[in-house]
């Protein structure tokens, strides 16, 4: 695995994000009287539930994160699979219409910055009483996939547990332990079941974008850039999340009432401009061939696939939040998935998973929604849109803040990109080393071509880069 990394060192005590902090108004504390309830539910009582602590499961997550929302245990079960997934169990922690859900319905999600985190939930649960830390005992809502050879579940359960994760694995660990032919028994059977999941993901229509993704880590007194190859891992890992908010949306749908997470399927112009795209840059696509199908078939390292997957990105745009009670709406399903799906498996991290979760619980148990829970429905699709729109907008300037300072006092220099979108007078470029997305100056330049670029600006006080080219 090809790690691109550019490091800044430097002796400034200034390299900090405290002024996007200031700057998107992200709160530096919680009030009083939510930490005083945090620390009072830490002791709660988690009730009459299985004692399911036998189960061998396991979290995967990135390297030292606190916050572990899922931990799984994936095992063959004669011809088929066994699927356990735990998910933290805030519903446990929170009381309704306490100080603390409504101050984590005024955050609505974690906000993730390099130098520190912004919580959804005070760290006592997030990271400690909550969370599906290794060896000790924790109340999960556990989800029980049983699942034939072709690995669809014939039945699921979702149910109130004690769980106790036996180990705590990172993304990195656990493909190396696979290459080497030795995983964890909790997980080796994943190898088989993920490919399964993911074809039949395909068969769907499922749409993956698989773009370089910039992450920041810091190196000492500085920050580095880099861009991470998806892992087989990190795509298995992430089908059986995806078969749990399929479950859980299944489950709404049936009892007519949730909040799901929706996405129009692609418009045929958006279809046809990638079809467009994909001839110009002389890549096959066969007529029968679905959009996912299709940009499953690439290669993301060459330039032409990543020119796709850019355009791409227009074939999944409208994404939002539908609650729903009492019938089900037009729209039900997520064109990314190519399925119905809702969030229930980081409730740590995102909102809507509490909520959504409650929901599953309730209507499996044959009982009633409780009138906080009916209330709260169709209040989330706003707080989430909210939230989600300022996540973004953080880690897009953070991603900005350290490619300006990456780049500071380089004017002048040339660089090796790739043209991922082109307009009349200026392109959306990827460089490779350092690894940064920006605009750059030029006529129509080709997509998917490598060029070499200029370095015109960078400015660490406006977060601003542009290069020139070709030159």
């Amino acid at each position: 695995m090809r790690v691109l990394s550019q490091v800044i060192r430097t002796g400034r005590a200034d390299l900090s994000f405290d002024g996007l902090r200031s700057e998107f108004s992200l709160p530096s504390s919680f009030p009083a009287e939510v930490l005083a309830e945090a620390e009072a539910a830490v002791s709660r009582s988690p009730g009459d539930r299985p004692d399911l602590t036998a189960l061998p499961l396991v979290t995967i997550d990135p390297p030292g994160a606190k916050d572990l929302d899922q931990a799984l245990c994936v095992e063959r079960s004669g011809d088929g699979f066994v699927v356990h997934y735990a998910i933290a169990d805030l519903g446990l922690f929170v009381t309704p219409g306490g100080p603390l859900d409504l101050e984590v319905r005024r955050r609505g999600q974690t906000i993730y910055l390099p130098d520190g985190n912004v919580p959804l939930h005070p760290t006592a649960l997030s990271e400690g009483a909550a969370s599906l830390l290794p060896g000790v005992v924790r109340p999960a809502v556990l989800w029980t996939f049983t699942c034939g050879a072709d690995g669809i579940p014939s039945d699921v359960e979702a149910r109130r547990a004690l769980v106790r994760s036996t180990a705590q694995f990172d993304y990195a660990t656990v493909q190396v332990s696979f290459d080497a032919g030795d995983p964890h028994p909790s997980v080796a059977a994943l190898a088989e079941f993920g490919p399964l999941r993911r074809a039949h993901a395909l068969s769907r229509g499922a749409i993956e974008l698989q773009l370089p993704e910039q992450e920041i880590e810091q190196d000492g007194t500085g920050w580095k850039l880099v861009t991470r190859p998806r892992t087989a891992v990190d795509s298995w890992n992430a089908e059986i999340s995806l078969m749990t908010g399929m479950a859980a949306a299944s489950i709404m749908l049936e009892a007519r009432v949730g909040i799901l997470r929706t996405l129009p399927d692609p418009d045929a112009a958006a279809v046809a401009s990638l079809r467009r795209s994909a001839a110009a840059l002389d890549v096959k696509w066969p007529a029968d061939l679905s959009p996912g199908a299709f940009l499953a078939g690439l290669d993301p390292a060459t330039p032409e696939a990543l020119a796709l997957f850019t355009d791409a990105t227009r074939l999944l745009r409208g994404a939002g939040y539908t609650a729903f009670n009492g019938s089900v709406p037009e729209v039900v399903t997520h064109a990314g998935v190519a399925a119905p799906y809702t969030h229930v498996t980081a409730p740590l991290r995102r909102l809507v998973d509490r909520f959504a979760t409650e929901v599953c619980l309730a209507v499996t148990a044959g009982e009633e929604l409780p009138s906080w829970l009916a209330e709260a429905l169709p209040q989330l699709p706003s707080l989430m849109g909210s939230s989600d729109s300022l996540a973004s907008k953080v880690d897009r300037a953070a991603t900005d803040q350290v490619e300006a300072w990456v780049l500071a006092g380089r004017a002048g220099q040339e660089f090796d990109a790739v043209v991922l979108r082109a307009g009349d007078d200026e392109a959306e470029v990827f460089v490779a080393e350092p690894p940064i997305l920006a605009k750059c100056a030029g006529e129509r330049l080709p997509e998917g071509e490598r060029i070499r670029v200029r370095l015109v600006e960078a400015d660490p006080v406006e977060r601003k880069v542009r290069f020139a080219g070709p030159v």
